[in-house]
């Protein structure tokens, strides 16, 4: 899966990069039908949504992965730019799960 990382209003550290990419590259397993075909592309992302205010939710992440012809995008708020990433990961991990169970005929049978 190629990932695609950009940073607005924030400086990408080596150490938020790499942390962006384990996060993400853990989704890889999920996709790994779409990543043979090579249509599995994701793009993240960070940024600081106001220069000014020092409280409250001040990062967002933001993962678009597209899977062929469908996109599935996550947007997520949150006091830490870590935290915001882990959540954004979460919701995406269920969104390609549900995804997952509406394309193949298989799991919507055993379901």
């Amino acid at each position: 899966m190629k990932i695609t990382i950009k940073a607005t209003n924030l400086d990408l550290t080596p150490s938020l990069n790499t942390y962006i990419e384990n996060k993400l590259g853990t989704l890889a397993r999920l996709v790994k039908k779409f990543d043979s075909e090579g249509l599995a592309d994701a793009r993240i992302e960070v940024a600081r949504t106001t220069r000014h205010h020092h409280k409250g939710d001040v990062f967002m992440a933001e993962i678009n992965l597209h899977l062929g012809g469908k996109t599935l995008r996550i947007t997520e708020k949150n006091e830490d730019i870590r935290k915001a990433i882990d959540i954004a990961k979460h919701k995406l991990h269920q969104e390609i799960e549900k995804f997952k169970s509406k394309s193949d005929p298989v799991r919507k049978k055993t379901k």
